[in-house]
């Protein structure tokens, strides 16, 4: 009997270490699928993506990708020193720039409106959306619809060429705020095509960040009158004042209408570039976030590339995306509705929350 009790006793410690496995093993939880990781649904790399026009794209910063240089009629000049490419925000291991210089909200929209040979944005967010987990869009759009704010720029560099025109800001102030109240709906729709998109992909509105980001004044009143010329910002004082005071102030508002309509989150750069707009350093532009007139000479022999030697001009540098970027990663780490970006006492730019709703 001894023996078979040892026998049974074996066969007992047999199974409770059977039973400590199988409860090992219950408790043991599997790795969660992506689908099930917080934030954004779907596989791949947490990513952020810039849309929208040359604010976005890099123009004026530079070094532009050989494929948006020209290349097969495409102009979207996208460049490695545009911001999106600086942002920092925790666990974003992609960022992706699908901005086009000169984007007008129907090419960002839904649609099959073409901007230098680039189909919709919008589309093409949603093709990422398959391989990438979306956690924020930063989009800059508007200024290409009806205010036209580059061909502003362009008609305030004619007049200063002859005392005979009167300033461009006579005559475009007249119409302004309809321009503008005309360009609201257009960026409501391109921002509710993203939202469309997004949410056609699985997103819920939680699952990511959907920022619209304002427009900086380029040019301002307070530049040495020696560069208020040909060697750097050929333009008439009463309309290098208007064009900061007022009509990026005007473009500012409507723009905060369209982030009120669609639930975006506001990001305010009207006084962004307030003492480093282009010309503002005189003998050194080392303090400019802006770039001057600037002409591409080797273009103007090229037919195919001299319509392009000033696209330029009088846009963010790669100094400049590199403080928007600053702003926009502060802000990226808040829940505010609302921020304006504003340089700090450190010469930096910073997020600056703003009071109010924003309707």
């Amino acid at each position: 009997m001894r023996r078979y009790r040892w026998w049974f006793g074996g066969l007992a410690l047999a199974g409770v270490v059977v039973l400590v496995a199988v409860f090992a093993l219950l408790g043991r939880q599997p790795p969660a699928p992506q689908d099930d990781l917080p934030g954004p649904p779907g596989t791949g790399p947490l990513t952020v993506v810039a849309m929208g026009d040359s604010t976005l794209s890099g123009e004026g910063a530079g070094n532009y990708l050989q494929e948006t240089n020209g290349q097969n009629g495409n102009w979207c000049h996208r460049s490695p020193n545009a911001s999106v490419f600086k942002i920092e925000a925790p666990g974003i291991e992609k960022k992706i720039n699908l901005a086009c210089s000169g984007a007008p909200s129907a090419q960002v929209a839904l649609g099959d409106i073409k901007q230098w040979t680039e189909p919709s944005q919008a589309q093409q967010l949603a093709e990422l959306t398959k391989t990438h987990r979306i956690s924020a869009v930063v989009v800059a759009l508007g200024a290409n619809d009806d205010p036209h704010f580059s061909g502003l720029i362009s008609e305030c560099f004619r007049a200063w060429f002859s005392e005979r025109i009167p300033p461009c800001s006579e005559r475009i102030k007249q119409d302004w705020q309809n321009r503008v109240d005309a360009m609201v709906p257009k960026v409501v729709g391109a921002l509710e095509d993203i939202r469309k998109v997004l949410r056609r992909a699985g997103y819920d509105t939680e699952d990511y960040q959907l920022v619209l980001q304002t427009y900086a004044a380029p040019i301002g009143p307070d530049i040495p009158e020696e560069y208020r010329s040909l060697n750097g910002c050929p333009f008439r004082k009463e309309d290098l004042r208007w064009v900061k005071n007022e009509a990026v102030k005007t473009l500012t508002a409507g723009l905060r209408d369209v982030a009120a309509q669609t639930s975006a989150r506001l990001l305010d750069l009207s006084a962004a570039g307030d003492g480093h707009e282009a010309c503002s350093g005189g003998d050194d532009p080392s303090s400019e976030w802006f770039s001057r007139l600037t002409v591409q000479w080797t273009d103007l022999t090229d037919a195919d590339r001299a319509g392009h030697a000033i696209q330029d001009s009088f846009h963010p540098n790669a100094a400049g995306h590199a403080q928007f970027a600053r702003c926009v990663s502060e802000f990226l780490a808040t829940s505010d509705p609302a921020a304006a970006c504003l340089e700090g006492d450190d010469g930096q730019l910073h997020a600056a929350t703003m009071a109010g709703p924003l309707n």
